[in-house]
């Protein structure tokens, strides 16, 4: 059976829960590899709605194992928050798994992230402010703390020891803060060990020993491909790989075990935070796209850019993730439209180009190339096949299919659980 990798195509909030949730019922472990509660998926069940932060969104699919990979930050306050607010709405939780090698949020590391983007003013990256930065530094600089410190508090207090040694210092001689106590984030994060220990364990070994015994294991990207911190709109990026190669690394399993990578494709654009954006709109148009769509940040609450689809960046997730499958979500949100434009390629210094340029510096002064397609006014959030459809969203589908280089295989017609057009099996 195969072991699937389902990510963001573009800037995330594609819609990434949707397709999770939409396969968990048929997928025995759902993973998440990377990030932390910078990432929030929501998820529509009959007539409930749930937002999904820190958790895979197959927690809400009975049968599915959840796992929490080693790639992943974890503020343990939000997890045990969250399950808690599941718990009290009759989800069960208790198949949940969290790799002991998952690095752990700390309270400084949240300090950190939010005075840092204060004192970077118009320079900001637009971080969530959340200490996911911060945490995967402390990582990369071998000072971070694991979920498996928690369990000894003598190398717990020597970790926070040797972190705030030089934290403390940046804090009060730069940004004129109060410093951090040790022993105040020690009894904090010791405080949290019992509570999540029932699910901490070893998920290296259970993910391979799955995949040894057929089982179908869908690993899941938070936020999107142009945000990874190695292939995005650098530095406009988060601080992870949110990539299909970041599974691999995020969840411990080797290449050759994931047999499909499935983009997950807005049927426009819209990104969360600064950087550049080619085809975002600052007009009626991307003001309609923002209120009909829904566009908010289910972490931030922050109101999401919006602009037009752009194949050039379709054409780029193709590449770096060696995509098998596009899942196009929203197509109903353009419904009404007489005339919709399509981003097929850019104008930079009087020149067409037609790839992602390598340079931040010719990124950020690209201009969108449009080609303009006809729109439809029916109502699709009915459609239950491909020939449902109005023959212009047939038509719309089919050229960003040809545009962006792998097929449509599944396509969003509404927020509910339900409302998918299924045009090729994932399974």
């Amino acid at each position: 059976m195969p072991a699937l990798v389902l990510l963001g195509a573009q800037w995330g909030d594609e819609g990434k829960g949707k397709a999770t949730d939409l396969l968990g019922g048929s997928v025995d472990y759902v993973v998440r590899y990377q990030g932390g509660n910078n990432a929030g998926h929501t998820v529509v069940v009959g007539d409930q709605k749930y937002a999904l932060h820190l958790l895979p969104s197959g927690i809400l699919s009975p049968g599915c194992t959840p796992v929490i990979g080693n790639g992943v930050v974890i503020d343990p306050s939000v997890l045990l928050s969250e399950l808690s607010g599941l718990n009290e709405r009759g989800v069960d939780t208790s198949k949940l798994l969290i790799s002991g090698n998952a690095h752990v949020i700390t309270p400084y590391n949240v300090t950190v992230d939010k005075v840092t983007e204060r004192f970077l003013g118009k320079r900001k990256i637009g971080t969530t402010g959340r200490g996911i930065g911060p945490t995967y530094a402390d990582k990369i600089n071998r000072v971070g703390i694991r979920v498996q410190d928690l369990y000894d508090e003598s190398i717990l207090t020597q970790k926070v020891e040797a972190a705030l040694d030089v934290k403390n210092q940046l804090l009060t001689k730069l940004y004129n803060r109060r410093a951090i106590a040790v022993d105040q984030v020690v009894e904090e994060l010791l405080g949290y060990a019992g509570q999540i220990k029932p699910y901490v364990t070893d998920t290296v070994l259970v993910l391979n020993q799955a995949l040894e015994e057929d089982k179908v294991v869908l690993f899941e990207g938070g936020q999107g491909t142009l945000l990874d911190i190695d292939h995005g709109t650098y530095p406009f990026v988060t601080s992870s790989n949110p990539t299909a190669g970041g599974a691999c690394t995020g969840a411990g399993v080797g290449p050759t075990k994931i047999s499909r990578v499935i983009g997950i494709l807005k049927a426009y654009t819209t990104r969360v935070g600064a950087g550049p954006f080619p085809t975002e709109l600052f007009d009626e148009d991307g003001e309609a796209l923002r209120r009909i769509g829904g566009e908010r940040g289910v972490t931030t609450g922050r109101d999401r850019r919006c602009g037009w689809f752009d194949a050039v960046i379709a054409r780029y997730a193709t590449r770096v993730n060696g995509l098998t499958d596009f899942f196009l979500t929203k197509l109903d949100v353009l419904t009404g439209w007489e005339q919709i434009p399509v981003c097929v390629a850019y104008e930079i210094d009087g020149k067409r180009v037609e790839e992602l340029p390598y340079s931040q510096t010719d990124f950020h002064h690209a201009k969108p190339v449009y080609e303009t397609l006809p729109g439809w006014s029916e109502d699709i959030t009915k459609a239950k096949s491909f020939s449902d459809l109005p023959k212009n969203a047939q038509n719309y589908v089919k050229a960003l299919e040809e545009m962006s280089g792998a097929p449509i295989s599944a396509i969003g017609v509404g927020p509910g659980r339900d409302e998918t057009i299924e045009i090729n099996s994932f399974l």
